[in-house]
C-alpha cells in the first residue's frame, strides 16, 4: 500500500474519532479536578514549574491526596496559562490532541506486530480496525473527559511510544531515547514504569528471542524503572493515603473487577464515573472465586497462544492487559474499581481482538465489503455510545444523575448530585439527597460539611452547626470543612471565631488559597487594615501572582475604620476572652464617636468579667445615662452591683453596710 493511501486511511480514522468526541470540549471539571487543578493555586502561574518537581504540596490542595507527577501538573499550568484562565476547553484540547497522537503510535505498533506474527497486506486494515476500535470505544470516554486523569493517557502514550522507538529505530537504541520518553511518561504517572515487562514480552514473543536475552537486552530499561522507583517513593509525602481499609480485602476482589474490565471491552453497557462496588470481606466468595478462575483461565489462553508465531500477538496483547492492571491492583486505593483504568490495559486488548478477528477473517472466504460493513457498523454504534457518554460528562449534575441512575446505593455519588442540585438553588431537594447519602457513608466528612452549608441555607442553623462539629471531628485537619465553617461563622456575625478556623487551616494548609482570601475579606470588613495587609503579604509571598491577594493588598491603606468596626472588633475580643483588648477597642470607639452607648456596654462587660467591678460600675451607669432603653445595659449594671454587693459581703464576714 502506497504511503499516501496509508496517510489518507489513518487520517480518516482520526476525523472519525475527533468527530465522535467533538461534543465533549466543554464539559466541566470533575470529581478530582476540583482539588488538584480548580482549587490548585500552583498552576495558575508557570512560575512554579520548577517547583512540581521538588514540592509535592504544589499537586493538591488536599494533603492526603498529593503525589508525586510533576509533568502532569506542568501540563495544567501551561493549559491554565493558554486558556488565561479554568476554561475546560483548553484542557480537553490538549488532552485530545495527545490522545490523537496515541492513536497514531498504537497504529504503528499494532501493523508492526502483526506483519511480525504474519506478514500480509491486509494487516494493514487489521491494525487500523484495531485502532479505531480502541479509539471511539466508550469506556475511553472515561479517561478523555475527565481532566485529571490525562496522567493514564500521557503514562499510556510513553509507553506505547517507547516500544515503538525501540522497535523502529533500533540504531538509536543506544543513544536512549526510548528511555526518555519513558522517563518523561513515569513524570506522569508510575504505572508507565510497567514498560519494562512490555519490553521484555515484546522481545520473547514477537522477536522469538531467548528469555535471557530478552533480560540482557532489558538492562537499561530494568536500571532506568529502578531509579524512577526510588525517585517516585521518596517523592511521595508522607501525607499521602491511598484510602483502601483493607489492602487484603482490596487485593482479593481485583480479579472480579478485571474481568468487570475486560467485559466491558466487549460490552460497555454500565460504565459508571464512580462505581458502587465494595471489596469482599472473604475469598469464598462466589463472584470473588469466579474472579479468580476467570483469571487463571485468561492467563491459561495467553500461554497457549505463545506456542504457535501467528498466535503470539494475542498472548502480548492479553500480557498487555494483565500488566497494566497490575499496578491498581496490587495497590490497594480507596476505590476498588474505576473505569478510567482501562484506558492503558485496552490497548492489549485492542491487539488482541483485532489480531483474532484478522486471523478468523483470514480464514474464511468472506467478501471485503461485507467486512467493511461489518466493520463499519461496529465502529459507528461504539462511537454513538462514545458520545452519549460525552453528553453525561457534560455537568456535574449529568455527571451525577448519571451514577445515582447506575449505583443507587452509592453514597458519595448521591451526595455529590445533591451538590448540583444545590448550586441551582434547589436546597431541599439537594438536602434530601444528602440525607439519602448519609444512609450509605454514615461517616463522611465531606457530606457532614455538606449537610451543614444546606441546613444553613434553610436557616436550620442549630443543626447545621451540629453537622459541621461532626465533619471536624471526623477530620480534624482537613481544609474544606473547616473553611465552609468558617464561611458561615462568619455569615452569623461570629467573626472571631470564623477568624481563627481561617487561621488555623492556613497554618496547616498553606496551599488551600480559599481560606486566605475569606479571611482578607473578613478583615476589609472588620475592617482591620493591619490584619488585612499582613494577611496580603503572606499570601504574596507564597503566591506572587494571585491577584486577589495583590487587591487587598492595595486597598487596606484606604481603610477607614468607623465606631461600628471597632465596636465589632470589641464583641469578637470579649467572645474570645480578650477583655483588655475589648476595652480598647471600645475606647476606639468612643474617640470616633463620643456618646456611642454600646461602646460603654461593652467596656462595662468586660470590666465585670474581669472582676473590676467598680469600674464596671461606672462605665454601665454611663451607658445608661447615654441610653436609657438598653436593657443591656441595665443588665450589665445590675449584675455588676449584685457582684460588687457579693464581693463586699465577703469582705465584711457576710455583712452588707448601709443605714
Amino acid at each position: 500500500m502506497s504511503r499516501n493511501r496509508l496517510v489518507a486511511l489513518l487520517s480518516a480514522v482520526l476525523v472519525l474519532v475527533t468527530l465522535i468526541y467533538a461534543n465533549h470540549f466543554n464539559n466541566s471539571f470533575h470529581f478530582d479536578d476540583s482539588h488538584s487543578i480548580v482549587e490548585n493555586p500552583y498552576i495558575r502561574s508557570l512560575s512554579n514549574l520548577p517547583r512540581f518537581f521538588t514540592d509535592t504540596s504544589t499537586s493538591s490542595v488536599l494533603p492526603p491526596n498529593r503525589t508525586f507527577r510533576p509533568l502532569l501538573y506542568c501540563s495544567l499550568a501551561l493549559d491554565y496559562a493558554l486558556g488565561n484562565s479554568l476554561k475546560p476547553f483548553y484542557f480537553h484540547l490538549t488532552t485530545f490532541v495527545f490522545y490523537l497522537a496515541q492513536l497514531c503510535l498504537m497504529f504503528v505498533l499494532f501493523r508492526r506486530v502483526f506483519d511480525k506474527a504474519r506478514p500480509d497486506p491486509r494487516n494493514v486494515f487489521a491494525a487500523l480496525f484495531a485502532t479505531a476500535f480502541y479509539g471511539v470505544h466508550p469506556a475511553m470516554a472515561e479517561t478523555v473527559n475527565y481532566i485529571i486523569q490525562r496522567a493514564d493517557m500521557y503514562s499510556t502514550l510513553a509507553v506505547v511510544g517507547s516500544l515503538v522507538v525501540w522497535i523502529c529505530f533500533p540504531g538509536q537504541r543506544k543513544y536512549g531515547f526510548y528511555l526518555a520518553i519513558l522517563v518523561a511518561g513515569a513524570l506522569f504517572k508510575p504505572p508507565a514504569l510497567i514498560f519494562c515487562a512490555m519490553l521484555w514480552l515484546y522481545i520473547v514473543l514477537i522477536d522469538g528471542e531467548s528469555a535471557g536475552s530478552a533480560l540482557r537486552r532489558s538492562v537499561p530499561t530494568l536500571v532506568t524503572v529502578g531509579v524512577l522507583i526510588w525517585i517516585s517513593v521518596a517523592m511521595t509525602p508522607p501525607t499521602f493515603v491511598s484510602g483502601a481499609v483493607s489492602g487484603l480485602n482490596y487485593r482479593i476482589t481485583q480479579p472480579a473487577v478485571i474481568f468487570h474490565y475486560f467485559r466491558s471491552f466487549f460490552a460497555p453497557f454500565d460504565l459508571s464515573a464512580d462505581s458502587a462496588r465494595t471489596a469482599f470481606d472473604s475469598i469464598l466468595n462466589g463472584e470473588a472465586i469466579f474472579g479468580f478462575v476467570f483469571l487463571a483461565g485468561l492467563i491459561a489462553l495467553a500461554v497457549r497462544c505463545t506456542g504457535k508465531r501467528e498466535y503470539r500477538p494475542i498472548a502480548f496483547g492479553i500480557w498487555w492487559f494483565l500488566l497494566a492492571v497490575l499496578p491498581t491492583s496490587l495497590q490497594a486505593l480507596a476505590e476498588v474499581e474505576n473505569d478510567h483504568r482501562m484506558f492503558f490495559p485496552f490497548v492489549g486488548l485492542a491487539m488482541s481482538a483485532g489480531w483474532a478477528g484478522a486471523l478468523w477473517v483470514y480464514s474464511r472466504p468472506l467478501s471485503a465489503r461485507v467486512v467493511a460493513l461489518v466493520c463499519a457498523a461496529v465502529l459507528l454504534g461504539f462511537g454513538w455510545g462514545t458520545r452519549e457518554r460525552n453528553k453525561v460528562w457534560l455537568t456535574e449534575e449529568t455527571l451525577w444523575f448519571d451514577v445515582t441512575q447506575k449505583s443507587p446505593t452509592n453514597g458519595r455519588g448521591l451526595m455529590n448530585y445533591g451538590l448540583s442540585q444545590m448550586a441551582k438553588g434547589e436546597s431541599v431537594r439537594a438536602l434530601d439527597y444528602f440525607q439519602r447519602a448519609l444512609v450509605y457513608t454514615p461517616n463522611y466528612y465531606v457530606l457532614e460539611a455538606n449537610l451543614g452549608i444546606v441546613l444553613g441555607v434553610l436557616h436550620r442553623d442549630a443543626e447545621a452547626e451540629q453537622h459541621f462539629r461532626r465533619a471536624a471531628e471526623l477530620n480534624p485537619t482537613e481544609a474544606t470543612s473547616h473553611y465552609f465553617y468558617a464561611r458561615w461563622l462568619n455569615q452569623r456575625g461570629r467573626t472571631s471565631e470564623a477568624i481563627a478556623h481561617l487561621e488555623t487551616i492556613i497554618r496547616n494548609n498553606p496551599s488551600y488559597i480559599d481560606a486566605p482570601h475569606l479571611l482578607m475579606l473578613i478583615y476589609s470588613e472588620v475592617p482591620d487594615a493591619e490584619m488585612l495587609r499582613k494577611t496580603a503579604s503572606e499570601t504574596l509571598a507564597r503566591f506572587p501572582d494571585d491577584a486577589a491577594a495583590a487587591t487587598w493588598q492595595a486597598s487596606a491603606g484606604s481603610l477607614k475604620p468607623t465606631p461600628d468596626n471597632y465596636l465589632n472588633k470589641s464583641l469578637a475580643f470579649y467572645q474570645q476572652g480578650r477583655f483588655e483588648d475589648s476595652i480598647r477597642a471600645a475606647q476606639e470607639a468612643l474617640k470616633l464617636r463620643p456618646g456611642y452607648a454600646a461602646a460603654w456596654n461593652n467596656i462595662a462587660a468586660a470590666y465585670n468579667s474581669q472582676g473590676k467591678w467598680d469600674e464596671g460600675i461606672a462605665a454601665g451607669e454611663k451607658a445608661v445615662q447615654l441610653d436609657p432603653s438598653s436593657q443591656l445595659s441595665k443588665n450589665n449594671l445590675s449584675w455588676g452591683k449584685s457582684q460588687k454587693a457579693l464581693a463586699d459581703a465577703k469582705k465584711t464576714g457576710g455583712r452588707v453596710a448601709g443605714r
